[in-house]
């Protein structure tokens, strides 16, 4: 499992990267595919998350925003937010992975990257979207 999460906070990385610099996704998965060897084991689970949330950015972020009380996405951290989009993502396009799997995770990687109340906000909002789950 510590794969799993390794995948997460590499997709993280890629997502804040993505969110702070002036090169669109492509080029952002280039950088990182020259430094992520192929045969590292949680590089398809990291590509497969970062692709994913860059698809779906605009559902997850206005299910962000819906759920997440007075607060605009810009506002948020760019931890914050990217770690609730991994999550969003997971909770909605990743049915086989349970939620409180996919919500403990993202608590413990914001307690790691994020300051000591991220990770009631990020528990909060994640609680509120595992509703638009589907059920697959």
């Amino acid at each position: 499992m510590a794969t799993r999460r390794q995948s997460r906070e590499c997709a993280l990385q890629m997502l804040y990267a993505f969110d702070n610099c002036s090169m669109d996704e492509q080029a952002i998965f280039q950088c990182f595919d020259e430094i992520l060897p192929v045969e590292i084991p949680y590089r398809t689970f990291a590509v497969e998350l970062y692709r994913g949330v860059c698809s779906h950015r605009e559902e997850i972020d206005s299910l962000i925003e819906k759920y997440a009380d007075n607060w605009e996405i810009e506002r948020m951290t760019v931890v914050d937010r990217n770690i609730m989009r991994l999550a969003g993502y997971e909770i909605l396009y990743t049915p086989k992975t349970p939620i409180n799997v996919i919500i403990d995770e993202a608590v413990e990687i914001s307690k790691v990257y994020s300051n000591r109340d991220s990770s009631r906000f990020v528990n909060g909002v994640l609680d509120k979207i595992q509703r638009e789950r589907k059920n697959i």
